[in-house]
């Protein structure tokens, strides 16, 4: 087994790869800097910068896939995850990398996922319009990689990018893999999820966040206000296929706060945490635990 830790995306990484020689390991860390190069906001020379920049523009196999997926989320999630709430976030403050935010971004940008068109490899957005893949990038990268490792002959792998994991194959002692949910309340994990193939997505609006001078903000952007969410839900997580589509719903679930009725039925699970600490799972989720998760967690204030 071969594993490595890194930063990427704006966050920790991390990537094993059991049954297989190192190089694809090194493989794999070069090509979610790939990834990245072409998908993140905060590089200009990046396909979704000058997508931005431009209106319009020929992509990368890669970066039809990632918008392509990022409709595909808007559409499931009924609205909820929007790929286009890029003004919002700006105006909420996230102008650069967190590491550099100070809380004075503004932008006129225009929210309008319905109107991305994709054909072929040029995607055009409609006027006034920007795409920020945001967390789905992560959980689609981890997706890809993944793949591409068990194609490349891996008897097994996981791939974390910032908490979106997705694995596949014999963990490193032949059995399932073990996928730790955590949060921010809580020194050791929430509870762990097994899993032979498949992925686990957690959002929370307890990290990333700053002040402004209208008071704290965060990134997660309630696409039906245009401001950092105010739900009751601070914590989701979701067990799915795929770690894009665990990413989507996990958001999805924070942000609507209402209970799990926007997951029942597609063949998902999922844990979310509120403000006063309780904790609640859809009907099958502990069919992924050994022991089950604590129905309260204390607040820290």
């Amino acid at each position: 087994m071969h594993e490595a830790g890194f930063s990427a995306m704006g966050s920790y990484a991390h990537i094993m790869v059991v049954g297989a020689p190192r190089p694809l390991l090194a493989a794999a860390i070069e090509r979610v800097e790939d990834l990245e190069a072409k998908w993140s906001r905060f590089r200009s020379t990046s396909e979704v910068s000058r997508l931005n920049e431009l209106g319009s523009l020929d992509v990368s196999d890669d970066t039809t896939l990632l918008v392509r997926r990022a409709i595909e989320g808007w559409r499931l999630s009924e609205g909820w995850f929007d790929p286009t709430v890029l003004g919002d976030v700006l105006r909420a403050g996230y102008t650069r990398t967190f590491a550099e935010v100070a809380g004075s971004g503004t932008s006129g940008l225009a929210r309008g996922c319905g109107g991305i068109v994709v054909a072929g490899h040029h995607v055009a957005l409609p006027a006034g319009v920007g795409f920020d893949p945001g967390g789905i990038g992560k959980g689609l990268a981890a997706d890809i990689v993944l793949a591409e490792l068990i194609a490349a002959g891996a008897a097994g792998a996981c791939v974390n990018l910032g908490g979106d994991v997705a694995v596949a194959g014999v963990a490193p002692d032949g059995t399932d893999w073990t996928i730790d949910v955590v949060h921010e309340w809580r020194p050791e994990p929430v509870c762990r999820v097994g899993l032979r193939t498949g992925a686990v997505a957690t959002s929370t609006t307890l990290r990333r966040r700053w002040h402004t001078a209208a008071g704290d903000a965060h990134h997660l952007i309630d696409p039906h206000t245009g401001v950092p969410s105010a739900s009751v839900v601070n914590t989701a997580s979701v067990v799915a296929g795929h770690a894009w589509m665990a990413e989507v719903l996990a958001k999805t679930l924070l942000l609507r706060g209402d209970g799990f009725g926007t997951v029942v039925g597609l063949g998902v699970e999922a844990l979310t945490v509120d403000d006063s600490g309780r904790v609640a799972t859809t009907a099958k989720f502990r069919r992924f635990l050994a022991t089950p998760p604590p129905t309260q967690l204390a607040y820290a204030s």
